[in-house]
């Protein structure tokens, strides 16, 4: 097919080009560098299409959707620390690059879209694990971090009533914490590695006091970046129309787990102390992933396999940190 990848230069929308490229699809990439970078995609320059653009950019969506069957839709600005500090900011690239892409679609006479959604649509699930029926909620619209959030469920809603009259195939995935080598710095498994190698060169004690935010004992569950490609690929072809999806694992870790496991790399123990969580953070999330798994998922990453490999990049690219993109 031939292919949009709308955020194709970041951590996910990078190696899903990559995939797609293997797999003999023509890729055409719409990004403009804000979180991402091109430099990803360098070693498929010369086999895909590359448009340098804002997801806001109307005419170069529309540009972008000509002679398209599926767009993937993945731009918007993640990261949790812009969730509260540009709130603004993410509804704009979120709401705006939305209505450009149906739009655009609906123009080009494109028939398949896959749009990238996310958990926190669900924020404080009544049940854990989670299924994809947990009703969609903002618990405090004043609270900056739920921009994100907004900026999600009014694309899953657009995407599903637009789905319905313009499109052949509509699927919605929502990805539950991926992590992998390079994803980027405004995330936990980064940023704690790189605050643990630096206590760990600053102490040569066997056990380090790890400050964090929170008790330490919320939960998540991460996927590594290469099993949450295969879930999207198969969704591509075995998903159903007006479909969501949950990909992830159901590997419910708690933070403190997570520092430990870290720490381990670095060979040291940890005790965690304990901080003030950020408001809306969520104390538990785990997804039921049974959906997915029904078409044939299976993670074949547990997190003792994926995290060595990514805290090692970090490591040993830690004079890269304060980049804007990586």
């Amino acid at each position: 097919m031939n292919c949009l990848v709308t955020g194709g230069t970041g951590f996910i929308g990078g190696a899903l080009v990559h995939r797609l490229v293997k797999e003999g699809h023509k890729v055409r990439v719409l990004d403009n560098d804000l979180r991402g970078t091109k430099e990803r995609l360098h070693d498929v320059f010369t086999e895909i299409e590359l448009v340098q653009a804002d997801i806001r950019d109307r005419e170069a969506v529309e540009n972008a959707c000509k002679g398209i069957d599926c767009v993937w839709h993945l731009a918007f600005l993640n990261g949790t620390e812009f969730f509260y500090s540009k709130p603004d900011l993410v509804l704009d690239i979120g709401v705006k690059g939305m209505v450009n892409i149906i739009d655009g679609c609906i123009k080009a006479g494109v028939k398949k879209l896959i749009l990238a959604s996310s958990s926190e649509v669900y924020q404080t699930p009544p049940v854990v694990p989670t299924d994809e029926y947990a009703p969609l909620s903002i618990p405090d619209p004043l609270n900056p971090r739920y921009s994100y959030a907004a900026g999600k469920i009014i694309s899953e809603i657009m995407a599903i009533n637009y789905g319905r009259k313009y499109f052949e195939k509509v699927i919605i995935f929502r990805p539950h914490n991926v992590y992998g080598p390079a994803m980027g710095w405004e995330h936990v498994i980064p940023q704690f590695a790189l605050r643990m190698r630096k206590l760990c060169q600053e102490s040569s004690e066997a056990k380090i006091k790890f400050p964090i935010q929170g008790t330490g004992k919320e939960t998540r569950a991460f996927v590594f970046i290469e099993d949450f490609i295969d879930g999207l690929i198969l969704l591509m072809d075995k998903g159903e129309h007006l479909g969501i999806y949950h990909i992830g694992t159901m590997e419910e870790l708690t933070i403190e787990d997570v520092a430990i496991e870290i720490g381990k790399y670095f060979g040291r123990g940890v005790t965690v102390v304990a901080g003030e969580l950020a408001k809306g953070g969520t104390l538990r999330r785990c997804p039921d992933i049974s959906k997915i798994k029904k078409l044939g998922y299976q993670p074949g990453y547990k997190f003792s396999d994926g995290l060595p490999v990514t805290v090692k990049w970090y490591d040993e690219n830690s004079n890269l940190f304060g980049r804007k993109n990586i």
